[in-house]
């Protein structure tokens, strides 16, 4: 049993709106060191905690974490179509193991991903089935909120399942990091927004169109005074990294969502992977870290930022 750990920001906006070609080719070197390192590690099994964005789940069943033994991509914002490559009898093996450990969460057997969970993959593997992956959606988005000693709890159920198998293990948390896009709130919405986020399944090309268009939009203001959204946060987003790099993971109990939302913006809570993925390699004992990349990307929407770890 070996375990790695990546843990990377997405966007919806590479490629769409992309800040200057510097960056671009900052951030794309930091994605194919990490990606080599995936390939060198060559990974028998990916675990992968992943945010949705009104994509798979919504108001009329929102649970806290749900896991996967089937997923389909819907193929948002230039991602890949098609099926995960799952194992489903480990899959609900897992599932069984995290119920057992006291810790809840939800089974689908034919889940929708988006971008939150397939751009990781997609950029650290080149495919949504080059390797065997088990997806475990963390709700980011769409409050109410687990609280955080949930997630850390959560993520040690699933690094000691993962400590029971004769496998090169890969965790991935994907999303964040200070970042604040253009996500209704249920509370006071008017109705048809109201109604998308309860049941918006499947929405027609025009409307998935159109989301996009507002959230290019959003990224082509970003982090001006013409924009009403929370800023990225550098020093939040760094200091985060730090509580990740040095073990600090019991601090996360004390995080509380609503300074989280002032400070670094509403969708921040997509952390919430990153803590999991953590919480889930120091199960299996003592770890080294480091922090691969970051750099703010208002054209982005998000404090980018590339972690690693490995067990000591």
């Amino acid at each position: 049993m070996t375990i790695k750990l990546k843990c990377l920001s997405h966007t919806p906006l590479r490629g769409l709106n992309d800040p200057g070609a510097d960056v671009v080719a900052e951030v794309d070197a930091a994605l194919a060191k990490a990606r080599a390192e995936v390939e060198a590690f060559d990974p028998e099994l990916i675990v992968i905690f992943a945010p949705d964005h009104y994509n798979g789940l919504f108001y009329d069943l929102m649970p806290p974490f749900v896991i996967a033994t089937a997923a389909e991509s819907v193929a948002d914002y230039q991602t890949l179509p098609g099926p995960l490559s799952i194992p489903r009898e480990l899959a609900l093996d897992m599932a069984r193991f995290i119920l057992d450990s006291d810790v809840d969460i939800a089974l689908s057997h034919r889940l929708q991903v988006d971008h939150g969970c397939t751009q990781t993959l997609e950029e650290l593997t080149g495919s949504l089935t080059r390797y065997p992956v088990i997806p475990i959606i963390i709700n980011s988005v769409a409050p109410p909120f687990a609280p955080y000693r949930r997630i850390r709890r959560l993520g040690e159920a699933v690094g000691r399942f993962a400590a029971t198998l004769n496998k090169r293990v890969l965790i991935l948390g994907t999303g964040g990091l200070s970042h604040e896009p253009p996500v209704p709130l249920l509370s006071d919405a008017p109705e048809e927004i109201a109604n998308f986020l309860i049941a918006g399944r499947n929405p027609t090309p025009e409307a998935r169109a159109a989301r996009q268009a507002r959230t290019i939009a959003a990224g082509q203001i970003y982090g001006t005074a013409d924009c009403p959204l929370t800023p990225l946060n550098t020093d939040w987003d760094l200091t985060f990294i730090d509580l990740l790099v040095q073990g600090r993971l019991d601090e996360v109990d004390d995080f509380r969502v609503e300074e989280i939302s002032r400070a670094a913006g509403r969708s921040t809570h997509e952390i919430r992977t990153w803590v999991a993925a953590f919480a889930a390699l120091a199960a299996t004992g003592a770890y080294r870290a480091r922090q691969d990349y970051y750099r703010p990307i208002n054209e982005w929407i998000a404090g980018y930022g590339v972690v690693s770890a490995e067990q000591r």
